[in-house]
């Protein structure tokens, strides 16, 4: 849970978790990566379980409209004589002509509207919780799968039930066309909506806490509920608000729906009087980097000025496959 804090009340800050502790000479040792909170976890998996639950009745409708709604007809002109059809066994007026009925068109434009609405409602619950408990990109699959999910269930429930359309020989040429585009443009708005154009990655939000304990010496930072992005210290002019500022773990934050460090970090660091690393624009750059899904982007650690303690000293990790040094703290 996380913590209101205001100026006046600075005990309301989240104490330390065991393994993330002050030693008594140093600021806190870093947590060995970044994992969604207990709460985030439990909210992302029922999210997904509600929208596999649209997802469903999405397919299910599908079905009713290809197996059942399209193949409705009425005939019309059935004076003629009654004959029986050696291929079906299905008895016959010769002459009559058989139509899709105008209820059940008007029932297969209300499907469409339906499986767009279930299609679309499950996609932003997905997405909500890819943003608690995103994918590895490394898992390139998954990833890819995981995050664009939404737009392939739009895809399966709407592409067989169009092309059923256009092939169904009872309706009318004006019934197929208005059919054909109601449900053309309704499955693209599903499939764009389903499209996460900026997909969340453990890597992005690992990148952006292990920023924070090296910047603080410790994975600690400030919100509101109404901003975006979480920051370095509430002394800032972002969220001077008038609202509530609450503290806690970037993946507290991340909980709370803030799922970026801002990357105005150096100027939040000099408004609160806080060393600013020499090489702030590289890491906000590498930073950016990493959000906008490359893999192959360096970290950099920050170079303080010459004088400044720094917050945290972490060493590189050993070559050679054993565990990496202990933190060092200055």
């Amino acid at each position: 849970m996380t913590q209101k804090s205001t100026r006046k009340n600075a005990a309301a800050r989240p104490r330390p978790s065991a393994a993330s502790a002050a030693p008594e000479n140093g600021p806190a040792e870093p947590p060995a990566g970044w994992v969604p909170t207990p709460a985030a976890k439990a909210s992302a998996t029922r999210f997904r379980w509600i929208a596999m639950v649209l997802w469903i009745v999405a397919i299910a409708g599908e079905a009713v409209g290809i197996f059942w709604l399209l193949r409705q007809r009425q005939f019309v002109n059935e004076d003629g004589e009654l004959v029986r059809d050696p291929q079906t066994g299905l008895l016959e007026q010769q002459g009559a002509t058989a139509q899709f009925p105008q209820w059940a068109f008007i029932t297969l434009i209300v499907l469409f509207v339906v499986i767009a609405a279930l299609s679309i409602t499950g996609s932003f619950l997905w997405k909500k919780a890819n943003r608690l408990d995103p994918a590895r990109r490394s898992d390139t699959v998954r990833f890819f799968v995981q995050n664009q999910l939404g737009a392939i269930i739009a895809i399966i429930a709407f592409v067989p039930l169009i092309v059923m359309v256009f092939l169904n020989k009872d309706m009318s040429k004006g019934q197929k066309t208005t059919a054909g585009i109601v449900g053309i443009v309704l499955a693209a708005l599903a499939v764009v909506l389903g499209i996460d154009f900026t997909p969340p990655s453990v890597e992005q939000y690992t990148a952006d806490q292990s920023t924070v304990i090296q910047l603080l010496g410790k994975d600690q930072v400030v919100w509101v509920d109404g901003g975006k992005v979480y920051h370095v210290c509430e002394q800032v002019p972002a969220i001077q608000t008038g609202s509530d500022k609450r503290t806690g773990t970037t993946a507290q934050a991340v909980e709370a729906g803030k799922t970026r460090l801002t990357l105005e970090f150096a100027s939040e660091l000099r408004t609160c009087g806080l060393p600013v690393p020499e090489n702030s624009s590289a890491i906000a750059d590498a930073l950016r980097e990493i959000r906008d899904g490359k893999t192959d982007t360096t970290l950099p650690a920050p170079v303080w000025p010459s004088g400044t303690d720094a917050p945290l000293t972490i060493p590189d990790a050993t070559t050679n496959g054993s565990e990496p040094a202990p933190t060092a703290t200055p």
